[in-house]
């Protein structure tokens, strides 16, 4: 599932408040059958920030190790994760050495840790090249593909045609939920960008 929006449209605070860090002042959210912040999704949902939230003094295996035994991961896991992120090769040196993307794949290692049902993705190609980007969306259908639920959020429209359904969202409110095709086809439209921006304007 593709959240696009501009920036400021809202796309982080819907997010924090199905991870359950973001106060809701009205309403209610409920994150596969349970209310958002439960106890019980603690390790049922794995978040990974805009800014790579791991430590750059640590090697990428240290910052795995460490979070594997804060959500009380078996030990092998930390293997598993570097592997299907492609960083075991790098895995030893110190994070402040990476790149961008590189350090970008061990926070969603840290957020794959878990195992998590659903995974929630906040502009996790925001600033990378277009061949890391690349990489990084091979990496998510893979993780679709073995069963796992993902949220990932873009201002790039050019994303957006990487999903298998679009949430297009601005100034707080949703415009729209539908495949890709299906917003071009009731739009009109040949390019996705060229949809939201009809949408906007009929909402206007």
């Amino acid at each position: 599932m593709g959240l696009l929006g501009p920036s400021g449209s809202g796309k982080t605070t819907l997010m924090r408040a199905i991870v359950g860090v973001q106060v809701i002042r009205s309403g209610t959210v409920e994150v596969l059958g349970l209310p958002a912040g439960a106890p019980e999704l603690r390790h049922r949902i794995g978040y990974m920030t805009q800014a790579p939230s791991v430590y750059g003094d640590l090697t990428a295996r240290e910052n795995l190790d460490y979070f594997a035994r804060i959500v009380e991961a078996a030990p092998e896991r930390v293997e598993d994760v570097l592997e299907t992120v492609d960083l075991i090769r790098l895995s030893r040196r110190p994070v402040r050495s990476l790149s961008g993307g590189e350090r970008s794949r061990v926070s969603l290692a840290a957020a794959l840790l878990g195992r998590p049902d659903l995974l929630v993705l906040d502009e996790p190609t925001v600033g990378l090249d277009p061949v890391l980007r690349r990489d990084l969306w091979n990496t998510f259908h893979r993780l679709a593909e073995a069963g796992t639920s993902l949220l990932v959020s873009s201002h790039v429209m050019d994303e957006a045609d990487r999903c298998d359904e679009l949430i297009l969202i601005r100034d707080g409110r949703i415009l729209a939920q539908a495949p890709p095709e299906e917003l071009l086809r009731s739009t009109g439209t040949d390019w996705l960008g060229d949809a939201f921006l009809v949408l906007v304007e009929g909402a206007s």
